[in-house]
């Protein structure tokens, strides 16, 4: 229909057409809903008895972290919420982000033995989520940084390898500075990463060095 009209009616009418109140507050917390929202106390007790908890359990071999899924959601079935994150956290910092964004699909519950047999796996990246959303609910920070040697470690990349890195050398008694192309603000960590404080970045842009501390 736009088409059909003049140029000055086309952006008349596009402009037109933006305005705000067009969706109601239910419809915008519903359009930004989790994709896969988070398991119940019950749900989780429920999935993670279906793990069948692989002596050489092929979802940690395709985890690019590395985590004891099977040990981990042993702790849940347990009701050890914290165990379950630490196992998480101790071999992923960035373990309660991946749960959300980890293409758990086509990695660990891709290769889970359930699948195979009932065509339906475990549901490995929300329990995941709901250990570690349990720690951080609690508000408990579980790591902090060692009396610091003196010695200091370049680490280029300030991305979530970048930062689970320099996490790993504040918490072995190792300062860091983070290299970064381009200037950006850091103004806020993920949750994991709370209790480390004053990140220092080392930015560079267009040649030109900036430092940030937060």
């Amino acid at each position: 229909m736009v088409d059909s009209l003049m140029p000055n009616q086309q952006v008349s009418a596009i402009n037109g057409d933006i305005r705000p109140g067009r969706l109601s507050g239910e419809q915008l917390t519903a359009n930004f809903a989790d994709l896969s929202p988070p398991l119940s106390a019950l749900q989780a007790q429920q999935e993670s008895a279906r793990c069948l908890f692989c002596f050489d359990a092929p979802c940690t071999e395709a985890c690019p972290t590395g985590i004891d899924i099977p040990g981990f959601i042993r702790k849940i079935a347990t009701g050890n919420l914290r165990g379950a994150a630490m196992t998480i956290l101790e071999a992923n910092i960035m373990g309660g982000t991946c749960a959300r964004v980890c293409p758990v699909e086509e990695l660990c519950e891709q290769v889970c033995v359930k699948a195979t047999a009932e065509h339906k796996p475990v549901v490995i990246g929300r329990l995941q989520r709901h250990a570690t959303d349990h720690l951080f609910a609690s508000g408990e920070q579980p790591f902090a940084r060692a009396p610091d040697t003196g010695r200091t470690v370049a680490v280029v990349g300030a991305g979530p390898a970048g930062l689970a890195c320099a996490h790993h050398l504040a918490v072995k008694n190792r300062s860091y500075t983070l290299f970064a192309t381009h200037y950006f603000e850091l103004t806020a960590l993920p949750d994991e990463m709370a209790g480390i404080t004053n990140v220092h970045i080392d930015a560079v842009e267009h040649g030109d060095r900036i430092d940030v501390n937060i």
